[in-house]
């Protein structure tokens, strides 16, 4: 085993995660020896899994918790509380942004890292069981070669030189060659069954990455479209749209945390196997290759010979025998027998394409590729795939935490919303200066004036005959605005009316404020009516 550490080394991630305890339901220690048919070990790796539901479990029941504080939770809804609450809603939405996009790069970095990781797998296993289909193939072309179109020849050969009892030792030993040529093959192993295992695990490993791959990059759009939408929410001030996102910000928390489990275990399952993958080939393919084999294209050491140096020395011996019969007897049998020429001639094409199919045979059995395929697949799945897994499990980790912040901040939001609805609320709808007011008002245009003056003197006939006041009315206020009517310019007969009669309050008051303002205008109201009787 010390040749393949030279080759195949783990890396210290490997190490790390497989140095991770390992138990059962029950709490008892299990090996981490790579054992995936074990009960004990399967139960070591789901109870990894369950520590992320645990986990799971505790986010949740914070969130809760929080929540139910933040909508129980009374606050005074000063200025500077709001200004303030309303900077740490912002900053926490940009913090939870930030994060999830940090989130999204480093799981897009993993899933392609996997993705690269599980199809060199995939390619080494192919190209290994093209060898393994190609040795089969090649020996099962000689074997035909020798064993029926061979002994066509022959018999049609023995057939011509049935006189010469030279000539039929000679084929007699040609065919006692050919037999121990099918001796030979027939002890090289028979791969169908390892091409047909490599095959189904090649197909199963291509159609499980792609639909892995598919649904991380699904869950990286949803991550940024929920958190992209959340932020548009809270700067539109839209409590129906950040009530959805904040739903489906919860499903996305069970998903990251769901596919922190996923990787979690993959992880230490795979990385189990690359700490001692040769182990775990040589105990699973003792019933259908011999272990000399097996260790012979895992190690691939110089110091190891080849198990199939005897059958193919001995391949090569038969075959150069043969080769110098027929030749002997082409040059000798032919002259006097003209029509074996023709079936000595074929015997001499089908050895040559024999020994043709020899050294590629010999090159296909030869370690050096195997063990290439070997370690490609294991560089694929212990390096690139784990480092994936990883970086996998980091996005999850990000994406529960930006969420998670998100989530929080949905409470805060949502009452800073509806305190400033409450603040609008209390200012008067009349006020001009109110900009729901506004909006209304471009809506639904006034439908009555307030009464002015000259409502109250309407019954007395036009306006031309409406006598003006003398100037030696005692009301303050009303001299007042006479005086500054006059000083301005205006008609004294409309200005020297104060502002209150009007139905016209200040800019900004008070509710209060307006209490007071009314009632002086009803008092101006009496006094007016009073000056001019009916």
């Amino acid at each position: 085993m010390s040749a393949a550490r030279v080759d195949y080394i783990a890396p210290w991630w490997v190490v790390w995660l497989h140095s991770v305890p390992h138990f059962s339901l029950r709490l008892q220690p299990v090996d981490s020896t790579f054992s995936p048919g074990d009960k004990s070990y399967q139960e070591s790796l789901l109870l990894l899994g369950l520590l992320a539901a645990v986990c799971l479990g505790l986010n949740l029941a914070f969130l809760a918790t929080y929540l139910v504080c933040a909508c129980c939770c009374r606050r005074d809804h000063a200025v500077q509380t709001k200004q303030r609450s309303s900077c740490c809603i912002t900053w926490t939405a940009v913090a939870a942004g930030l994060i999830c996009c940090a989130a999204v790069g480093v799981g897009f970095y993993g899933n392609s890292e996997a993705n690269d990781g599980m199809y060199q797998l995939v390619y080494s296993l192919d190209d290994a069981n093209h060898t393994f289909s190609g040795v089969d193939e090649l020996v099962f072309e000689n074997t035909q070669r020798m064993k029926v179109d061979l002994e066509q020849h022959l018999a049609r050969l023995s057939e011509i030189f049935a006189a010469r009892g030279d000539y039929i030792q000679v084929l007699k030993f040609i065919q006692q060659m050919a037999g121990s040529v099918v001796a030979q093959l027939s002890r090289l192993p028979v791969w169908r069954e390892v091409t047909v295992q490599l095959t189904e695990l090649s197909d199963q490993t291509s159609y499980v990455e792609y639909y892995r791959w598919l649904s991380y990059l699904l869950l990286f759009i949803l991550d940024l479209v929920i958190c992209l939408v959340t932020c548009l929410a809270l700067a539109k001030r839209s409590r129906c749209l950040l009530a959805s996102m904040l739903c489906c910000g919860v499903i996305t928390l069970l998903l990251s945390w769901a596919s922190l489990a996923a990787d979690t275990t993959a992880a230490v399952g795979t990385s189990d196997f690359c700490t001692a993958p040769d182990i775990f080939i040589l105990n699973n393919t003792q019933g259908q290759i011999s272990t000399e084999v097996t260790r012979y294209y895992l190690y691939c050491s110089q110091s190891m010979s080849s198990p199939f140096q005897q059958v193919l020395t001995i391949f090569q011996r038969s075959m150069t025998s043969m080769q110098i019969q027929v030749t002997g007897l082409l040059q000798v049998a032919v002259p006097l027998f003209p029509t074996a020429e023709k079936d000595l001639l074929e015997i001499q094409f089908l050895l040559n394409s024999s020994e043709t199919s020899l050294h590629q045979l010999t090159a296909m059995l030869d370690c050096r590729g195997l063990h290439k395929d070997y370690l490609d697949a294991l560089t694929g799945v212990c390096y690139d795939g784990i480092e994936g897994l990883l970086f996998l499990g980091l996005f999850s980790l990000l994406a529960a935490m930006a969420f998670s912040t998100l989530i929080c901040a949905g409470p805060r939001a949502w009452k800073h919303f509806t305190s400033r609805d409450r603040d609008y609320d209390d200012i008067d709808d009349d006020d001009p200066f109110n900009p729901q007011a506004r909006r209304i008002a471009t809506h639904n245009p006034p439908r009555g004036q307030l009464h002015s003056f000259c409502s109250y003197s309407s019954g007395l006939g036009s306006q031309s005959s409406l006598q003006p006041p003398t100037q030696t009315i005692s009301n303050a206020p009303v001299s007042e605005y006479m005086n500054q009517a006059v000083l301005f310019g205006g008609n004294p007969r409309y200005e020297n009316v104060p502002l209150i009669g009007r139905g016209s309050p200040p800019p900004t008051y008070s509710p209060s404020m307006r209490a007071t303002y009314m009632s002086v205008a009803d008092e101006g109201s009496r006094h007016y009516s009073g000056e001019f009787p009916a």
